[in-house]
């Protein structure tokens, strides 16, 4: 126990003290803090108590950093989290890591070693952070709201997770931090990051390479999304009449316009990839073009003329063939305007409309019997998540745990808007961050029923949350892709003649730990087993529901079959 209880500390000392003074920085800031109390944060908690911010307890701190990340990637705002020293700082590594390569802006705050020197039981915890690309700011007795304001401006400017370290022995002292005159902190207010204007001939050039078109299309990311460039995009592709397609993480950005061909890369529809595939000059803005999207080097033809609009200083791919270095949204409009008096390309309008919702296609093509079964006798999971976007109710965010299973909901589930795609883990190639991001885009404020989608590997993985998702998401729906392995394995390495045994996992009754945690399940064999989906929807989608969907691994998700053709690659698994 900490030898500095907050009990024995009285309370106008306990509202000065350093932790008090970061507490304070950072309510004005953050809305929502997630994670696990101990002796390295006890006074910080105790003191958020006394601010407008929200704390929510999680089960582990992995699932702290998880919630705080899937929350701003829902729009909540700022991501913040909160860890003890030692153990519960390196629980932390594998979502804080995902941050820093997802370019989350989020601030972890944590316990950390006294300044008087280093227990028996520290660790370095300024080298681990930096080891995953996070910058550690330490606060001190006299400069806790500045370090704390600093480390919030670092996440922001950077687009980076942050660790936030209060020394232990500082944690409950009293600040020597200078006052105004009226006996409060300064607060001076967040500088935000100005937008990039992008330079004028750069727009020069990728405007006449779009004009002279025949096939143009627009490649749009989360990081359109982010800059709001989604209407100028839209008003750019009529000008054009060209395609527009989407990275996973952009999803709805279009929402329902008849020539948008729905996600690129390894999630897409073979029509979408085919018609992505036939054009020469393609616009990507706000996104990375990492190897799925780039379907493994297939998604453009070999003479397509790839242009990038990105923050980023150098381009992201190999296959850009001009880098506009700006904002996007700011881009796209001066795009716009040098494209006033430019007749369309006459592409999307000689081809029809590019198909209805190209993202729910149901052309399930073999494997499945036409009852949802494949000849195992398990359900094929195409058949399940087409069955599922029927029945969830239309108001949903989804939430994407990494696995084999990772491309069926966003294939198939009807998703309102990015911010309405959680997929926390994708930038590690991670599992088991399922749970805890329910709880974080639950938090985020958007009405409707959360939708998570999980495995039998990564559910494991994350099953101390699981109860967190039953106490605090207020309409919950829990998708186990239950196949009783760890499926991507199964298919990469079992499929080549190896040891198939590390691959399974035993059959868990997810349904019944559900149940035993307060929240209702629903074992799932058949489709039919999905009214207990659809008795939950009517008697008003509140609570949480589990459906332990029992899958066949028969079925090899399109993008795994095209990594196979290149060879065995790192992918989030399940």
């Amino acid at each position: 126990m900490s030898e500095h209880a907050s009990s024995t500390v009285p309370t106008s000392i306990r509202s000065s003290t350093v932790s008090a003074r970061v507490a304070q920085a950072l309510s004005r800031h953050v809305s929502e803090v997630f994670g696990v109390m101990g002796n390295g944060n006890a006074h910080l908690l105790d003191a958020l108590a006394s601010t407008t911010t929200r704390f929510t307890a999680m089960r582990h701190e992995a699932g702290g950093v998880a919630a705080a990340d899937a929350y701003a990637r829902a729009g909540g705002g700022l991501a913040a989290a909160t860890a003890t020293y030692g153990a519960g700082f390196t629980n932390t590594l594998t979502p804080l890591a995902e941050a820093v390569m997802a370019q989350i802006p989020l601030v972890l705050v944590v316990g950390d070693a006294p300044t008087t020197g280093a227990r028996p039981w520290d660790v370095d915890q300024f080298q681990i952070a930096a080891g995953l690309g996070a910058p550690t700011f330490t606060v001190g007795r006299d400069d806790a709201t500045a370090t704390t304001l600093r480390a919030i401006e670092h996440a922001v400017h950077r687009r980076t997770a942050v660790v936030l370290a209060i020394p232990y022995d500082l944690a409950a002292v009293a600040s020597d931090e200078p006052l105004r005159a009226d006996g409060t902190p300064h607060h001076p207010a967040l500088v935000r990051p100005s937008r990039v204007e992008p330079v004028a001939r750069r727009l020069d050039t990728a405007a006449a390479a779009l004009r002279s078109a025949h096939r143009p299309l627009i490649l749009a990311g989360r990081g359109a999304w982010l800059a709001d460039a989604g209407p100028v995009l839209g008003e750019l592709a009529e000008r054009l009449d060209a395609h527009t397609a989407t990275t996973a993480l952009g999803r709805g950005l279009f929402g329902s316009s008849p020539r948008d061909l729905g996600v690129a890369g390894g999630f897409a529809t073979e029509h979408a990839a085919t018609r992505i595939a036939e054009a020469d000059v393609v616009l990507v803005v706000g996104a990375g073009l990492n190897q799925f999207t780039m379907r493994f080097g297939e998604a453009f033809s070999a003479d397509a003329h790839v242009i990038q609009v990105d923050l980023a200083d150098a381009p992201t791919n190999a296959r850009v063939d001009e880098l506009i270095h700006g904002d996007a949204a700011l881009a796209a409009a001066g795009l716009l305007e040098r494209l006033s008096d430019g007749a369309g390309s006459g592409w999307v309008a000689s081809a029809g409309r590019a198909r209805p919702a190209p993202h729910l296609d149901r052309d399930l093509g073999d494997g499945s019997t036409g009852d949802g079964l494949c000849a195992d006798g398990r359900l094929d999971p195409r058949s399940l998540a087409h069955r599922l976007d029927e029945l969830l109710p239309a108001d949903r965010t989804v939430v994407q745990d990494g696995g084999h299973f990772i491309g069926w909901a966003p294939m198939y589930l009807d998703i309102p808007s990015p911010d309405r795609l959680v997929m926390v883990g994708t930038a590690y190639q991670s599992i088991g961050l399922g749970f805890p991001s329910a709880v974080g885009a639950a938090a985020a404020g958007h009405t409707g029923t959360t939708v998570l989608c999980t495995g039998d590997g990564g559910g494991l993985m994350a099953l101390p949350d699981l109860d967190t998702v039953i106490r605090t998401v207020p309409s919950g729906v829990i998708v186990v892709f239950n196949d009783a392995a760890y499926g991507a394995e199964v298919h990469q390495y079992g499929s080549r003649g190896l040891d198939q045994t590390p691959m399974l996992i035993d059959e868990v009754d997810f349904a019944a730990l559900a149940r035993a945690l307060g929240g209702q399940g629903v074992t799932v064999d058949t489709l039919a087993d999905l009214d207990g989906l659809t008795d939950w929807v009517h008697a008003g989608a509140q609570g949480v529901l589990l459906l332990d969907c029992r899958i066949s691994t028969s079925v090899v998700a399109p993008y795994l079959s095209e990594m196979m053709q290149q060879g065995p690659r790192p992918v989030a698994v399940d």
